[in-house]
């Protein structure tokens, strides 16, 4: 069973940027721990700041404790934050959007097959600000060949995995990219096409956005254009392109929101800012 808690410190007198650096430094941290699932801080009027905190078990949670940075925080709270340290609240699920199986999360990733890793790998950052996380499989490494990979993952016979890369844009499901060699490829997916044809990123700015696709690279189609039915809201507006290597993306933004059917059994999942 996961470990949810809140917790909030106040800073002292003149300490609310100090205490600001110290959140961000630990958030930054906490979230690279194995058992960590979420980190989100905000800050409250005054300069108080507001930690979410969800660690896998309560394992993990005394794991996060005796880590060295989680140590020289709660050393830095004595002198930045009234009483020395946070006020710390364990919290429960009341409401909570569950929509699927028992057992079941969420998407996790996206796999993509793409000619040159490095090459897309710029795209996504150029056009999105993709941060690299790591190399699932090393391009120096050894391949991943033969007959289990064939049987574990469905290639054809020959066909060989020579890199392998875990990129994140933003708050969502992160893509994992592939470059195979020596194996029958298609040409990328139309919109026609059975399967996953494209994924679809939520921009503030959908004229910025355009611009840094095209400038990472992209080809744009035709648009913007307006959303359709439900969607079809002032100031709502989506444009498909593809990316050099010919795949499809869209983005799509929706300030005027969703006119979601009352009979819904949930509301659509937007990325939050």
């Amino acid at each position: 069973m996961t470990r949810s808690m809140m917790a909030r410190a106040t800073p002292k007198p003149g300490q609310e940027g100090q205490l600001r650096a110290l959140v961000e430094d630990l958030a930054c941290n906490v979230r690279a721990e194995p058992g960590n699932i979420r980190f989100e801080a905000f800050a409250e009027d005054g300069g108080a700041m507001v930690m979410l905190e969800e660690y896998r078990d309560d394992t993990a949670f005394e794991a996060h404790l005796g880590m060295p940075h989680t140590r020289q925080f709660n050393a830095a709270l004595k002198e930045v934050a009234a009483g020395g340290g946070p006020k710390v609240t364990n919290v429960a699920d009341v409401a909570a959007d569950r929509h699927a199986a028992p057992g079941i999360r969420g998407i996790d990733h996206a796999g993509l097959t793409v000619p040159d890793i490095e090459a897309a790998t710029r795209f996504f950052a150029e056009a999105f600000g993709a941060v690299t996380l790591y190399d699932v499989l090393p391009q120096d490494g050894p391949d991943m060949s033969g007959e289990g990979p064939e049987a574990e993952l469905g290639l054809t016979s020959g066909t060989r995995i020579v890199h392998m890369r875990l990129v994140r844009i933003g708050n969502g499901p992160c893509l994992e990219l592939f470059r195979m060699e020596d194996g029958d490829q298609a040409d990328p997916a139309r919109l026609q096409d059975k399967g996953l044809t494209h994924i679809g990123l939520y921009v503030d700015d959908i004229d910025a956005a355009c611009t840094a696709f095209t400038e990472a690279g992209g080809m744009l189609l035709k648009g913007p254009h307006p959303l359709a039915n439900n969607e079809n809201q002032d100031g709502n507006a989506g444009i498909y392109g593809r990316a050099p290597w010919g795949m499809l993306i869209e983005l799509l933004t929706y300030p005027g929101g969703i006119d979601m059917p009352a009979d819904a059994p949930a509301i659509r999942w937007t990325p939050h800012p």
